[in-house]
């Protein structure tokens, strides 16, 4: 089966770190740190299954997986990250959401997920969804 670029680990989590650029970053001066970097670092966190802000956080000793896999230039540490997250409105990332959906979409990455039709069977971190297949 031959796997389209755009729908690889590497050309989603691309286009994620795209789209967490396209964010305003809420922080005003010179900041050390960008909302991007700090963003995909969560989203990191939740895809490597860290149980806590402190376990991902040793992760940052050996960044390899960090800078390779998901592009993050700046990593943050633990106290870094909830302070830069906390200040971002979550409708700010719904552009990215609808983004990334709508690719996989697209590119027919969600049809073994599709139930009745109509609906996509899909996991979060905070329980299982059905989300019918025209919303976006």
């Amino acid at each position: 089966m031959k796997t389209r670029k755009n729908l690889s680990a590497n050309g989603l989590l691309r286009r994620m770190m795209n789209n967490f650029r396209q964010v305003k970053d809420h922080r005003i001066g010179d900041v050390k740190i960008g909302l991007a970097d700090t963003l995909m670092a969560g989203f990191a966190m939740f895809s490597l299954k860290a149980p806590s802000l402190l376990a991902f956080d040793e992760q940052r000793k050996e960044p390899e997986n960090l800078h390779t896999i998901y592009g993050i230039e700046e990593i943050p540490c633990d106290t870094q990250m909830m302070t830069i997250l906390d200040g971002v409105e979550g409708e700010s990332l719904r552009p990215v959401y609808k983004d990334m959906f709508r690719e996989l979409q697209r590119g027919k990455g969600l049809e073994p997920y599709r139930i009745m039709g109509m609906y996509y069977l899909l996991t979060g971190w905070d329980g299982i969804f059905l989300i019918q297949t025209n919303t976006l």
